[in-house]
C-alpha cells in the first residue's frame, strides 16, 4: 500500500485519541413553573461536557448539574484522557465509577430533575452517560465531516415536530434569590383562560400544531377543563395532559372517561407500573409514561401488563443516543408508541434530540421541549422553531458551536450562588411555609 498525505491524516483521524475532558457546572435561568412537586427556582443546574481529541476536535454534550450527577461526571472524565475516541462499552465505565463515589440522594422517591421514578446508581450513570456519549459521537461528526445522524445510521426525516409544553406557572419569582433573578413577559397561568392564552402565544411565536399541560398542580377537575378548553380553542390539534403520578386510580379513571374523546394519551396519570395498568384496564385512552419505564429493568413489566401505550424517551435516562435507538427498537416489538421527553435543557441537549429523534422511523408522536422557557444557551446559534418544527441540521456533529463566553458566564453563576440541586418543595415553601404535596 503506498502512503499518502491523505491516507495518513485518515489513519491519523481513526486513531484519535481523548486528549483533555472539561466538565463545567452552571446555572440556566428558569420561570416559576408549577408542577406536583412545588414551583421551580430562578436557577437550574446543568453540566456541559467537552471532549477534546489529539487533532484538535472537540465534541459537547450535557445533561443534570445536579450535585449527584456532577460528582460522578468529575469522577469520571479523568478516566477518559488517553482513551480511544469511542462509545462502546461507555455506559458499563461510568457505572463502574458511579458505584466508587459518596452520592447523596439516592433513595430520592422521585427524581426531580425530569420528574421521573426514583433515583438509583444505574439511572444517574445513565444519565452521566449519555452527555459523554453525545460529546464524543459530536467530536466523532467534526473528525468524519459527517452529522451525528449519518453516524447513527442515518436520518428518516428532514425535520423533527415539537410540542407546546404548557405550564400552570406564577408570572415572577418570589423575592429573596438576589439582584440577578429571570424576568419574562409571559405572565401568570392558573386557569384555563390563561393557559390557552399561553398556548395561543407558543403557537404565534413557534408554531406548535400540538400542546401538552403540565399537571398536578390543581384539584383534576381545573385541570380537565383546561385540557377542554385547550381542545376547543384548537380543534383537531392534540392535546395531552401529565399530572406526574398526582393521582389515584380512581381519580386517573374518572380524568381519563373524561378525556377518552379529547386528549391523544394522557401521560402518568398515577404512580408505578401496577397502578398504570389498573388504570390502562379501565380506559381505552393511551397512558404514556416517562417516570415508570425510564430504564431497562422496567421494561418487561410494564409491556406485560400493558401499563404503558407510549413510552417517553429521554437520551439522558437510557444512556445515550444508541441506547435511545435500543428503546424504540422494543417498543416497536411491542406495538408501544414513542414520542420524546424533555427537561429544562439547553442547546446541546436540543441538539442530540433532534438529531436521534431523526433516525427512528417508529416515532409517532410529537417530541416535548422545554426549550421556549429557557431563554439562555451556552451555543452560538439558538435553535430556531418553525411551524413547531426543527429541521435536521447536515453540517459535522450535532450541528452547535460553543459560546465560551456564555459558558463562563453562566459557571460563574454557578460559583457565586448556593444553588446546586433542583428541588422544587423547597422552592415553593419559600412563598407557602406550610406547603405539602398534593394528592388526589
Amino acid at each position: 500500500m503506498i502512503m499518502t498525505e491523505n491516507t495518513v491524516e485518515i489513519s491519523a483521524k481513526i486513531n484519535s485519541k481523548i486528549t483533555q475532558v472539561r466538565v463545567t457546572p452552571i446555572l440556566i435561568a428558569d420561570p416559576p413553573l408549577l408542577n406536583i412537586q412545588g414551583v421551580h427556582a430562578p436557577y437550574a443546574p446543568r453540566a456541559i461536557i467537552e471532549v477534546e481529541t489529539d487533532t484538535g476536535e472537540i465534541g459537547v454534550g450535557e445533561t443534570y448539574g445536579d450535585t449527584d450527577y456532577l460528582s460522578v461526571a468529575q469522577a469520571f472524565a479523568p478516566e477518559l484522557v488517553g482513551s480511544p475516541l469511542s462509545v462502546n462499552g461507555l455506559r458499563g465505565r461510568v457505572r463502574a465509577r458511579t458505584e466508587s463515589v459518596e452520592l447523596q440522594r439516592v433513595d430520592a422517591a422521585v427524581d426531580a430533575g425530569g420528574l421521573r421514578g426514583p433515583r438509583s446508581l444505574n439511572k444517574i450513570a445513565c444519565s452521566v452517560a449519555s452527555a459523554f456519549e453525545v460529546a464524543i459521537y459530536d467530536a466523532l461528526g467534526h473528525l468524519a465531516g459527517l452529522p451525528v445522524h449519518a453516524l447513527l445510521g442515518g436520518k428518516v426525516r428532514d425535520d423533527v415536530d415539537f410540542s407546546a409544553y404548557l405550564f400552570y406557572r406564577w408570572a415572577e419569582h418570589p423575592d429573596g434569590y438576589g439582584s440577578d433573578v429571570p424576568h419574562d413577559d409571559w405572565g401568570a397561568a392558573l386557569d384555563p383562560d390563561q393557559v390557552v392564552q399561553q398556548a395561543r402565544r407558543m403557537v404565534r411565536d413557534y408554531g406548535f400544531t400540538s400542546f401538552k399541560l403540565k399537571g398536578g398542580v390543581f384539584p383534576p377537575d381545573q385541570e380537565v377543563a383546561a385540557t377542554k378548553a385547550l381542545a376547543e380553542a384548537f380543534p383537531g390539534r392534540p392535546v395531552r395532559l401529565d399530572p406526574n403520578g398526582a393521582w389515584s386510580v380512581a381519580t386517573s379513571l374518572r380524568v381519563a372517561a373524561e378525556l377518552e374523546s379529547i386528549a391523544e394519551y394522557l401521560e402518568d396519570p398515577t404512580t408505578g407500573t401496577a397502578q398504570m395498568a389498573e388504570v390502562a384496564r379501565g380506559t381505552s385512552l393511551p397512558l404514556a409514561t416517562n417516570m415508570c419505564v425510564t430504564s431497562t429493568e422496567e421494561i418487561s413489566e410494564a409491556f406485560r401488563t400493558d401499563a404503558v401505550q407510549v413510552v417517553l424517551s429521554d437520551h439522558h435516562y437510557w444512556g445515550g443516543l444508541r441506547a435511545t435507538q435500543d428503546l424504540a427498537a422494543i417498543c416497536d416489538a411491542f406495538d408501544v408508541g414513542l414520542s420524546m421527553h424533555s427537561n429544562t435543557h439547553l442547546g446541546i441537549s436540543l441538539a442530540a434530540m433532534t438529531q436521534v429523534a431523526s433516525t427512528i422511523p417508529t416515532l409517532r408522536y410529537a417530541c416535548d421541549t422545554h426549550r421556549p422557557w429557557q431563554t439562555e444557551d451556552v451555543i452560538t446559534t439558538p435553535h430556531v422553531f418553525a411551524d413547531g418544527k426543527l429541521p435536521v441540521t447536515g453540517t459535522p456533529g450535532l450541528g452547535i458551536e460553543l459560546d465560551r463566553d456564555s459558558l463562563q458566564r453562566l459557571h460563574q453563576r454557578w460559583a457565586g450562588s448556593p444553588i446546586r440541586d433542583r428541588d422544587d418543595g423547597v422552592a415553593m415553601r419559600r412563598v407557602h411555609p406550610e406547603w405539602t404535596q398534593p394528592s388526589w
